[in-house]
């Protein structure tokens, strides 16, 4: 009975430490085996893999792109006309030693908030080195380009790769949309007015030139009737003296 008991706890401690000493890596995720704190070793290819029970442990990274919004943020072009920008990068991580050492025990969650400075830095500097209109025209390829690259450079100690960089919005800051949408309504307001002084201006000289033509074809229109009442009353006269000699001739 003792030495049934007792296999069965061998036995039970013995698969124990097997299966703690089996772990999987899967294809999506990178692996570091660590020692007391330690890098022992580096698990990229997918499969089972081992590790010595009780003593090592394994942290797992995950190998694919993986993507960073960052907070709205203001920045001052060239023309001193303030944006808000709102970006988002793609990154994946390249080295995980390098990115354990870089990050300690916080993860992908502590890389992500040193990412976002570095890109915040590299939004301003490049930014702010062109005009307000470059920076909300739709062919701004180059200007994101620029920020990845400025990225890219800084974040090489973090073990990640910066694959991407986009500028999702650009906008004036709340505060001073109502200033330039009271400025463009102002603006619209006196273009409208010029637009109806010159209406007016063509309506009269329309209504002045149709004026001069009625009085023109008024006064064609009288004097061609006084002609054609003098003939007719000289060819009535004529006809009368005619039928008067008649009649004289006829008594």
């Amino acid at each position: 009975m003792n030495r049934s008991f007792i296999f069965l706890i061998l036995f039970f401690l013995i698969f124990i430490g097997v299966t703690s000493s089996i772990f999987v890596v899967d294809e999506r995720e990178k692996a570091l085996v660590l020692q007391f704190g330690q890098v022992k070793s580096v698990k990229t290819d997918p499969g089972i893999k081992f590790k010595i029970p009780l003593i090592q442990n394994v942290v797992r990274y995950d190998d694919r792109i993986l993507s960073l919004d960052t907070m709205p943020l203001e920045v001052t072009p060239l023309d001193g006309r303030r944006l808000v920008v709102d970006a988002f990068a793609r990154y994946r991580i390249v080295d995980v030693v390098v990115f354990r050492k870089a990050v300690g025990t916080g993860g992908t969650a502590s890389a992500e908030v040193r990412l976002e400075r570095i890109l915040n830095a590299a939004l301003r500097e490049v930014l702010g080195s062109v005009t307000s209109n470059a920076v909300t025209s739709a062919d701004r390829v180059e200007l994101m380009t620029r920020i990845r690259d400025a990225a890219i450079a800084e974040s090489s100690g973090l073990g990640v790769e910066i694959v991407d960089v986009r500028i999702k919005r650009a906008d004036m800051p709340t505060q001073n949309l109502a200033a330039t949408f009271q400025r463009m309504q102002a603006e619209r307001e006196r273009m409208a007015a010029d637009e109806r002084a010159r209406g007016r201006e063509a309506a009269q000289r329309v209504r002045a030139l149709a004026d001069r033509k009625a009085m023109e074809i008024v006064s064609e229109a009288s004097r061609d009737s006084e002609i054609i009442r003098g003939e007719a009353d000289a060819e009535t006269t004529k006809l009368l003296a005619e039928a008067f000699g008649l009649s004289l001739i006829h008594i």
